[in-house]
């Protein structure tokens, strides 16, 4: 049975500011706790129990209500002292601007368990590629994908499968299938690192992702396959990443020529040229 859920993708060793964030924001935007709860639309005594550090693990629609009203990713909610950063940091919070420097909008992942609460591996069909753009959040579209499991991957990571066309990523074959690792800290990625990308302008891609963050706040996007030129997406642009872990095919890759194969191909194609060579 596939149960969707929406999870917050937070590890046990983030340690949690949550509750002393909101007191400092409702503070610093004037507000007492019976106007903050009725914008937020929750109870005083609600909010009243996430200042006090008495909810340990906030609903995640608590966590999406507070980060939509104070324009504060739930990741630095969560994980950064707020009330140590300095004013000119603080707006920048507020405007966007660091939300994808750490992928925390990335953070929010729907996905499905089955009955004994395990995770599930989704498998995002060709012909549901156009709508995971707009799903991929949604746990009652990811709830619809089809499910399966594979006993060697670890438990405590998530992971996802896409189906992939053409031959830029070669030699991994045409239409083969990628298995990807769901990636919550795009700063944690290593340059070139293999992986699925789904993009708001180019759908779902596979390259070798290298972030740019300095001045250029991109992604780096390159082929295997020499004859695809690298680009850039911005950062903004990027829904999710899924880092490879290893891909499913019905093709057999081809095997590399030993270089006796080559010598013996260069010589046949000598004698071919000299055969069909006019003679003087």
């Amino acid at each position: 049975m596939s149960v969707a859920k929406t999870t917050a993708k937070l590890s046990k060793q983030d340690n949690s500011y949550w509750a002393s964030n909101i007191r400092f924001l409702r503070n610093r935007h004037r507000l007492s706790q019976d106007e903050l709860a009725q914008k937020l639309g929750i109870t005083r005594s609600k909010l009243a129990s996430h200042e006090n550090g008495q909810t340990v693990n906030p609903p995640i629609e608590d966590l999406l209500r507070v980060s939509s009203f104070f324009k504060i990713s739930i990741d630095n909610l969560i994980r950064t002292q707020l009330s140590r950063m300095s004013e000119t940091k603080l707006r920048e919070l507020e405007s966007g601007n660091d939300a994808y420097i750490m992928g925390t909008q990335l953070r929010v992942l729907a996905t499905t368990i089955d009955a004994e609460n395990r995770d599930q591996i989704e498998f995002v069909p060709q012909k549901a590629q156009a709508g995971y753009l707009a799903g991929y959040n949604d746990p009652e579209f990811i709830s619809s994908l089809p499910v399966f499991h594979l006993p060697h991957l670890p438990s405590d990571r998530k992971f996802r499968m896409f189906p992939t066309s053409g031959d830029s990523m070669y030699p991994v074959p045409e239409n083969a299938f990628v298995i990807g690792n769901f990636v919550d800290d795009w700063k944690g990625l290593k340059p070139r690192t293999p992986g699925i990308v789904i993009t708001k302008n180019d759908g779902i891609v596979f390259k070798l992702i290298t972030i740019q963050l300095e001045n250029q706040r991109t992604l780096l996007l390159e082929s295997l396959n020499t004859r695809y030129k690298p680009y850039t997406v911005p950062l903004e642009d990027v829904l999710e990443i899924w880092s490879f872990v290893n891909y499913l095919s019905d093709q057999i890759p081809e095997a590399e020529m030993t270089l006796a194969e080559i010598s013996r191909h260069i010589v046949a194609i000598r004698e071919t040229l000299s055969a069909i060579s006019p003679k003087k």
